[in-house]
């Protein structure tokens, strides 16, 4: 887990997660005037399916049966050509910055550099392992484990894998300041279950694991290197089996452990904290929370324990293994055999350009993003979406004032947060400063490095002074949008604002349940298993009484054991506990979209477009915005490390809860979707 991947699961960014199954409709030539239309994409639909049987291919099942995935996806779908679009976009913005004449340390310079770096794969095959010769020594240098506190530290700040992240968030429990977290780390497979469970493909991706270790080390010029990928193994394996299962990471009560720095010794003792500290330019911190308990504890026996030739084979490695895409190609290509390949069946990788708009994207983001919004992102549509924004709060509020199940005590605190949720809308007000980054033409590893040591100062900086709410955790060319519980803000990207997701020239009805239906899951965030337990001003705090709290426990619980029953694969199941928080976002967000419709409507009745009612067709929005397929191999692992269920569920396991559903599409007892009224979930 990367630093920022540990950032954002701390976060809950609970985000849409729209891009890894994504396709954009042609555009509208130039020389036409854009028309009013419904929006829908009528062309990808199966009516010989049954909506109330499966309306995820009633909607999708045309485009689904005809549609092959490119060989350089492991999915694909709405969110991925609405993606590439947006790639398409910055690499015009990026080749106009590199054919400029650019003075040094202008962002244009910067910006066409990094790109070049990038692009230069001969450079990059000469270099070969050279790039990594100064990390190695410093490896090679380390005499003893008490070296390690220190650098661990270092390697963190490089996002170089330990087995311990440290980084900076606002306190959960006191979000007008920040605070320095720690997280379990140190793997180089996706999740633990990788290396412990014996169930479906983990022993082979094992075997595949290990073997990829031992190539790439033999790339780097290593000896004996099938011993030393068996050590490696080991070494995570032992490391995997303290950590704390995924599932349990979404108690964020459990995860908020606040230790004074001089009390860090109870916890690990022997480690020197005070080193690892000084190390990541945090000295003067007071405390710092420890969001694994157990696990940091276990690091008592392991770190110790571990002689220090198997922990410099293994820092190597998590060096070689971060750096593996910037180096020569044959180091990319291998990386690629099994990060694409093995783990999600993807047969070519994207064409070298995308991946350099990715690392642009990634580095430099908000550079490019302040262009891209003046070339993409008219004004009208960010008016309009903050209209659609205040319907959605709106047609929250009206449902929260009418829930059966909810006391009035809990119900004054849930219209309080509702009152202070803050959307951004398109790009930040004030733009991230790059001026620290040295980026020079030919060198992409000492590039990504600097890249990477600027953004840890800056976060590492931001310990003692005030608090930044204009910052946002996302790009504005991102196709995505996130909830951040801390801030209580909802934030949607410049780059998700184009059709099918949102279109300024179609009805209402397949907005509200396209877009309208994400902005009702990002809301719906702040209300989920783990948003709920932050209040209003973003603490970390039980607002809830005793009684609605077991309610609500009791109708989300009875989402899991719905989830839990969806079939992905054969003998592959949705994980119901690991995606409730999603799942509560999706239900929600389309309860509550398709009320602010009904409400946006004042009375009047809707128009039939293309055939379909305005209720019809923002079931229709929804489920056209969930268009996509994936490979087996990427189905296995989004299953077993993304919180999001895989896309037919996120269609079916919703619309067969929401009784306006059964009416639009007349869906009876027998239907596969059916549910008695008595087993349908409202929470929201």
């Amino acid at each position: 887990m990367t630093l920022q991947q540990t950032y954002l699961c701390l976060m809950v960014v609970t985000s849409a997660c729209l891009v890894p199954g994504c396709t954009s409709e042609p555009e509208t030539p130039a020389s036409e005037e854009p028309t009013y239309h419904s929006g829908l994409l009528l062309q990808h639909m199966d009516t010989t399916v049954r909506p109330g049987d499966d309306f995820h291919m009633y909607v999708n099942g045309t485009w689904i049966r005809n549609t092959e995935i490119p060989a350089d996806k492991s999915s694909y779908g709405i969110g991925m050509m609405v993606h590439e679009k947006s790639q398409e976009d910055v690499k015009r913005i990026i080749e106009e910055s590199a054919s400029a004449e650019n003075q040094p340390d202008t962002d244009e310079q910067k910006v066409g550099d990094l790109y070049a770096s990038y692009m230069d794969m001969e450079k990059r095959n000469a270099l070969g392992i050279s790039p990594l010769a100064s990390e190695f020594a410093r490896i090679d240098a380390l005499q003893s484990h008490n070296d390690l506190p220190k650098y661990f530290a270092y390697a963190n700040k490089l996002g170089y894998g330990t087995p311990l992240n440290l980084f900076v968030f606002p306190d959960l429990k006191q979000p007008d300041r920040y605070a320095l977290y720690s997280w379990q780390a140190g793997l180089g497979l996706p999740d633990r279950e990788y290396y412990l469970s014996n169930d479906g493909n983990f022993p082979e991706i094992r075997k595949e694991y290990v073997e990829h270790i031992d190539k790439m080390l033999a790339l780097a010029g290593m000896r004996d290197t099938r011993q030393k990928a068996e050590v490696i193994m080991a070494l995570e394996t032992r490391i995997a089996r303290q950590h704390m299962r995924k599932e349990e990471t979404r108690d964020m009560m459990r995860l908020y452990n606040a230790v004074p720095t001089d009390s860090l010794d109870a916890v690990l003792p022997g480690y020197d904290w005070e080193v690892m500290l000084s190390e990541a330019g945090a000295g003067d911190v007071e405390e710092l929370v420890i969001t694994q308990l157990d696990y940091t504890r276990s690091l008592q026996e392991i770190i110790p324990g571990t002689d220090m030739d198997t922990w410099k084979v293994y820092l190597k490695w998590s060096v070689l293994n971060d750096a593996a895409s910037q180096l020569s190609e044959e180091f990319d290509e291998q990386n690629f055999a099994f990060y694409g390949t093995v783990l999600n069946g993807t047969e070519e990788q994207l064409p070298q350009w995308r991946r350099a708009v990715n690392i642009v994207n990634g580095n430099l983001g908000e550079l490019v993003g302040k262009v891209y919004v003046k070339k993409h992102f008219p004004p009208e549509a960010k008016e309009r979406m903050y209209e659609m924004v205040d319907h959605l709060l709106k047609a929250y509020e009206a449902s929260i004032r009418e829930l059966a199940w909810m006391g009035e005590e809990t119900r004054q605190q849930a219209l309080d947060k509702l009152r202070k949720f803050t959307p951004k809308i398109g790009y930040p007000d004030k733009w991230r400063d790059y001026s620290a980054v040295e980026i020079k033409p030919d060198d992409l590893f000492g590039n990504l490095r600097r890249a990477e040591l600027a953004e840890y100062e800056r976060n590492i900086n931001k310990l003692g002074g005030p608090m930044d709410k204009t910052e946002w955790g996302m790009t504005p060319q991102t196709v995505n949008a996130y909830y951040n519980p801390t801030f209580n803000e909802i934030v949607f990207p410049a780059a998700i604002l184009q059709p099918p997701f949102f279109d300024m020239n179609a009805d209402d009805a397949v907005n509200y349940g396209a877009i309208g239906a994400v902005i009702g899951h990002e809301i719906g965030h702040g209300f989920d298993d783990q948003g709920s337990t932050f209040d209003g001003d973003g603490a970390l705090r039980n607002w809830w009484t005793n009684q609605d709290r077991e309610e609500f426990k009791k109708r989300t619980a009875l989402l899991v054991e719905q989830y839990n029953q969806f079939e992905v694969l054969e003998g592959l199941y949705v994980n119901g506990e690991f995606t409730l928080g999603e799942n509560i976002g999706d239900l929600g967000g389309l309860s509550i979209a398709l009320k602010a419709y009904q409400m946006s409507l004042e009375g009047k009745e809707a128009p039939v477009m293309d055939g379909f009612t305005g209720i019809q067709r923002v079931f229709l929005g929804w489920a056209q915005s969930w268009r996509s397929k994936s490979r087996d191999e990427a189905l296995r692992t989004q299953v077993n490390t993304d919180p999001h269920s895989p896309a037919p569920f996120r269609v079916n396991g919703v619309v067969r809860n929401i009784p306006e559903f059964y009416t639009a599409f007349d869906v009876q007892p027998g239907d596969q979707l059916y549910l008695p009224p008595e087993e349908r979930v409202k929470i929201w």
